[in-house]
């Protein structure tokens, strides 16, 4: 099998291209065959409330583009200037190799990876904020 295959939980909600699917009483999986289709699965969504913090902020914009909710070359635009603003944050081997490979992503026009990508340095992001906080 080609492409992305999503395998879903019952009952659980993905968003494709803007539309939002919800998956049956039982598991299931989908193909998706069409290259470069917007995907994301609403249980990893970041609400606007709590986009808060500047990983937060990177992965919301992420979201907005696959949800087409941002016009792609301006979140691509903000999307790299908020990776660039974290690369200055954090300087550990492992972070800032989840940037690259975001930045990649991103300069792909794959806004999914770079979310994935992403998404690993929130728990680090708390750290942080913790440890200034003390």
């Amino acid at each position: 099998m080609s492409g992305l295959v999503l395998k879903l939980a019952p009952n659980e909600r993905v968003l494709i291209n803007g539309a939002v699917i919800e998956n049956g009483d039982r598991r299931s999986k989908i193909a998706i065959r069409t290259p470069n289709a917007n995907v994301l699965r609403l249980k990893d969504a970041i609400h606007p409330d709590r986009a808060n913090t500047p990983v937060a902020r990177a992965c919301y914009i992420a979201q907005l583009i696959l949800s087409g909710d941002a016009e792609a070359a301006e979140g691509k635009r903000q999307l790299l200037l908020a990776i660039a603003q974290l690369a200055l944050v954090f300087e550990d081997e492992a972070s800032q190799t989840a940037l690259r490979e975001a930045r990649a992503s991103v300069e792909e026009g794959a806004a999914y990876p770079a979310l994935r990508r992403l998404r690993e340095l929130l728990p680090q992001e708390e750290q942080l904020i913790q440890a200034r906080r003390q």
